[in-house]
């Protein structure tokens, strides 16, 4: 019964702990940009410019946002970068994607960051198989 209760409280929190990733990315894709900067380069409408702070208000908070993708918590990206080429028309988007993603598509590149978990990056240089395949290891004659 022990087992059971660890490994139920194992599998919450690891679902959380992932949720609550995914919503970071989310709250990045806004944060990270300036939205003001983006209205005036691409000269958008009021109308647009309101739609895009109202799209950047939808979830306020993690459980707004949880309540709707609780299921699927990645569904986010294609959601909001579809919105968001609506809003912007075809054109201004494309021009939006290559200022602030390279050319990229925003859910790939959210995606691609998803596994690659900074805290273990540093890990592989220190390794001696690292070392020796680089040339970065000191050989003792």
């Amino acid at each position: 019964m022990k087992k059971l209760i660890t490994i139920m409280l194992i599998g919450t929190f690891s679902l959380s702990y992932a949720q609550s990733n995914y919503y970071n990315d989310y709250r990045r894709s806004i944060t990270d940009v300036n939205w003001q900067n983006v209205i005036s380069e691409l000269v958008l409408s009021a109308t647009q410019a309101n739609q895009i702070y109202a799209l950047n208000d939808r979830y306020r908070d993690y459980n707004s946002w949880n309540r709707v993708y609780v299921n699927h918590p990645d569904r986010w990206r294609n959601d909001r970068y579809v919105e968001l080429e609506r809003i912007l028309g075809r054109d201004k988007y494309i021009k939006f994607k290559n200022r602030y993603y390279k050319g990229q598509n925003p859910v790939a590149v959210y995606n691609r960051n998803k596994n690659n978990d900074k805290r273990y990056k540093h890990m592989g240089k220190k390794s001696k198989v690292y070392k020796y395949k680089h040339g970065n290891g000191h050989h003792k004659k």
